[in-house]
């Protein structure tokens, strides 16, 4: 499952080995994004389904995930969820949940289990200089891949797979499209284009846009101060150079982390059509 070309452009320290800082998920909200709305935030139960902590093996040991499918599936397609840089808290198992009541075996492995726990990190710039900047992308990918393959251990269908993420997990989403071939579809919510590269994080979408496998739905805000629309538009072009089958689609006045329901900036309209349109790309795309 694994690319070589991705794969050779991050050297082999960065998948030194590591002990887990992180070994279960407990519940809640990272603290870093307190108050949480608890007007807006969406709670999706589990009725009907199979749901919480797993764990997935991984080369170094096990990683810590969280899971939801529909109870008693067997062939259930298979979503990779990539959270933000706050890691697997609530809203990230909310979405699996929420996807698992469309009939998926959704999984969101906690990515940053080596390298610190966001969830209890009160300040973005903390999380970001301690947790994210260790966190390499050829680790990410290779975590992916192992969760990947648990879920089809585990009443997945491997052969109809799919991944969404986030914010960092937006940004995350492109690469693995780049990386899998066996991925039919993603999403990618306000994921990062373009930006600095260092020995972690080698490539941005940009950089891949011709070697994107399977069509990703990019999901934007117009108002994001952190994705320039320029960037959004030197994407679109690159894929059309590349003949890619992939989309971005923007939302006018929208923040960044529109989706994000338990926080200020959430958008009901941008978040609800952007679900909406989830779900008819992975249909569209065979998952």
């Amino acid at each position: 499952m694994n690319n070589p070309e991705f794969d050779s452009l991050v050297p082999a320290s960065s998948f030194d080995r590591r002990s887990f800082i992180v070994t279960a998920l407990g519940a809640g909200f990272a603290l870093a994004t307190q108050p949480v709305m608890a007007q807006t935030a969406i709670k999706t139960d589990a009725t009907g389904l199979v749901a919480g902590e797993v764990k997935v093996p991984v080369k170094d040991g096990e990683m810590v995930a969280y899971r939801a499918m529909p109870a008693g599936a067997t062939k259930a397609p298979v979503i990779l969820v990539v959270s933000e840089i706050f890691g697997v808290h609530e809203y990230i198992a909310d979405v699996c949940r929420r996807l698992a009541k469309l009939g998926y075996l959704a999984i969101a492995p906690e990515l940053f289990a080596r390298y610190g726990d966001p969830r209890k990190l009160t300040g973005i710039q903390e999380i970001l200089s301690t947790v994210i900047a260790k966190t390499p992308d050829a680790g990410v990918m290779a975590d992916l891949d192992a969760s990947a393959e648990w879920a089809a251990k585990n009443g997945g269908d491997g052969d109809r797979l799919a991944i969404t993420g986030f914010c960092w997990g937006g940004r995350i989403t492109w690469l693995y499209a780049a990386h899998n071939p066996k991925l039919k579809a993603g999403v990618a919510w306000y994921g990062r284009i373009d930006g600095e590269v260092n020995e972690r994080t080698p490539k941005y979408p940009l950089d891949l846009a011709a070697s994107v496998k399977a069509p990703v739905l990019g999901l934007y805000g117009g108002a994001d101060q952190g994705i320039p629309l320029d960037d959004v538009k030197a994407m679109q072009d690159a894929i059309k150079k590349a003949g890619g089958k992939s989309e971005l689609h923007v939302y006018e006045g929208a923040p960044h982390a529109f989706h994000a329901d338990y926080r200020p900036s959430f958008r009901k309209d941008a978040a609800e059509d952007g679900w909406k349109r989830l779900q008819e790309w992975l249909k569209r795309n065979g998952v």
